[in-house]
């Protein structure tokens, strides 16, 4: 009985955000709360900007007109995604001509030059409140810490994000001969975590 109580009283333990969770893709383990600086916050910042701006992660955060970019090593000056796509309100292409049509759903790799990319889950542009192509590491940082521009999500939550957007993983590994995201997605959700904790720092605080 003794030993039946004792496992009771664990599974109502409540929950600890430092404590480790063992996501589909990466480890979310945030560090022990008061253990990271101001100042490694904002280095941990700086990575996730890093991230952030890449053209495999910012071209499809753009604003109100829905209008994808193509941008990077590649493509010279950065302009609007060719053939005059527009995703419209929904995001998705569903006024128009659907971003499915071409980036359809696979799981298999990327790995033809020029190809759409392809994930296993719907493409679409990042919400209209995520809107950070062309801005600067203090514009990017206070946006994702407010609360009603990034979903309502804490650090947890970013992370958790993190995990389960295949479209975000895609960054990391975007086949093609495309230059990738720099660092690694589990890089990525520890920096988060980090910033997180530290109190979510920006340089104009």
């Amino acid at each position: 009985m003794k030993k039946l109580l004792i496992a009771a009283s664990i599974l109502f333990l409540p929950f600890s955000p430092a404590t480790a969770a063992e996501g589909e893709n990466v480890i979310i383990e945030p560090p022990a709360e008061g253990t990271v600086s101001r100042e490694d916050g904002l280095t941990a910042w700086a990575r996730i900007y890093e991230v952030a701006s890449h053209p495999r992660c910012s071209n499809c955060h753009v604003g109100a007109d829905n209008l994808p970019m193509w941008s990077g090593p590649t493509y010279g000056k950065p302009r609007p995604h060719g053939m005059n796509i527009n995703a419209g309100e929904s995001r998705i292409g569903a006024e128009y001509v659907q971003c499915s049509t071409c980036h359809v759903i696979r799981e298999s790799l990327n790995d033809i030059p020029h190809a759409a990319p392809q994930v296993a889950m719907t493409w679409q542009l990042a919400p209209v409140e995520a809107e950070w192509f062309g801005k600067g590491s203090v514009e990017i940082c206070n946006q994702l810490r407010d609360p009603e521009r990034n979903g309502g999500r804490d650090y947890l939550e970013l992370a958790s994000h993190l995990d389960h957007d295949l479209i975000l993983h895609w960054a990391w590994d975007p086949g093609g001969g495309r230059e990738p995201a720099p660092y690694d997605l589990q890089t990525h959700v520890n920096d988060v975590l980090a910033w997180g904790v530290a109190g979510y720092p920006c340089e104009n605080d």
